[in-house]
């Protein structure tokens, strides 16, 4: 798997229905696992420097219909990282809180300090992919302009798609790196998934009945995913599209794209000792010796 990160990212209009939802052809299992246990292993060197160096944040935004593979990837591409310099979200139905505040408050809240990686399991753009598709969620956040579903306008949610990027803009701008990534999937995959979910008892607790309505909403879901990812997909904040039928595949991938793109931060050095005390390391090994 030679490709490059910038095969993958989203640089001009996409149409999810005609991009790839796997590669070809495809090394065996065995050798993407292989090369995935190198590749984090290298990332989590990287994540160490990027800690030391405390100048630096990274925000990782994974994205995908149900089954897509967005827990088990975040748990194999960051098995390496230091857990003291990674935290994971996982963006359920707001709470109470949370409403009572504007749609990004709780992500914001959420963003890792310099020298930390956040990743983002579902993220802010579940506010214009899943509010998009059931626009009674908004009528929840009390926004005293919108008291009706008849109130959500189509330049409601260009305002919404602007506000994200303003928001991308300013955390990129002051030093945040933005990774989002989508993880894209046939529809024939996920019905496979889903009746593994429910063929193997062990995996029935992933199984909600909401999960067969929502897919109805299939064609829906993919052309509010197909109008995020093209109108903010930018160079400070791109989209990748991750071809993810095969879930070895989809992690080598990610887990490659995170590398070349934090290996280019040349910037990002241990940071050195002060004159002052590099001057004195012999003496302070000659004082541990004695």
């Amino acid at each position: 798997m030679t490709k490059k990160a910038n095969e993958f990212q989203v640089t001009s209009k996409i149409n999810l229905r005609k991009t790839p939802t796997s590669l070809t052809p495809k090394k065996g299992d065995k050798k993407m696992k292989k090369e995935l246990e190198k590749v984090r292993r290298e990332l989590g060197d990287l994540q160490n420097i990027l800690y030391a160096h405390g100048k630096y944040s990274v925000l990782v935004c994974i994205q995908g219909m149900d089954t897509s593979g967005k827990d088990s990837l975040i748990r194999e591409v960051f098995k390496d990282f230091n857990i003291r310099g990674i935290i994971a979200h996982s963006f359920k139905k707001p709470t109470l809180q949370e409403l009572k505040h504007d749609f990004l408050w709780r992500h914001y809240k959420a963003l890792p300090a310099r020298g930390k990686y956040a990743v983002f399991n579902r993220s802010h753009y579940e506010n214009i992919i899943i509010s998009r598709v059931h626009p009674e969620i908004i009528l929840n956040e009390n926004n005293p302009y919108i008291n009706s579903i008849e109130d959500i306008t189509e330049e409601f949610w260009t305002k919404r798609i602007q506000q994200i990027k303003n928001f991308e803009n300013t955390i990129s701008s002051n030093g945040c790196i933005i990774f989002k990534f989508y993880l894209h999937i046939s529809k024939e995959e996920q019905k496979h998934r889903l009746l593994r979910r429910l063929n193997k008892p062990d995996k029935n607790w992933k199984f909600a009945p909401e999960d067969i309505e929502e897919r109805k909403l299939w064609e829906d879901y993919s052309l509010n995913y197909e109008k995020a990812i093209n109108e903010t997909s930018t160079k400070s904040a791109p989209w990748y599209v991750i071809p993810s039928d095969h879930k070895d595949q989809a992690r080598l991938l990610v887990a490659k794209i995170l590398k070349e793109k934090m290996s280019s931060y040349k910037d990002i050095q241990n940071p050195s000792l002060p004159p002052h005390l590099e001057m004195k390391l012999d003496e302070y090994k000659k004082i541990l010796k004695e």
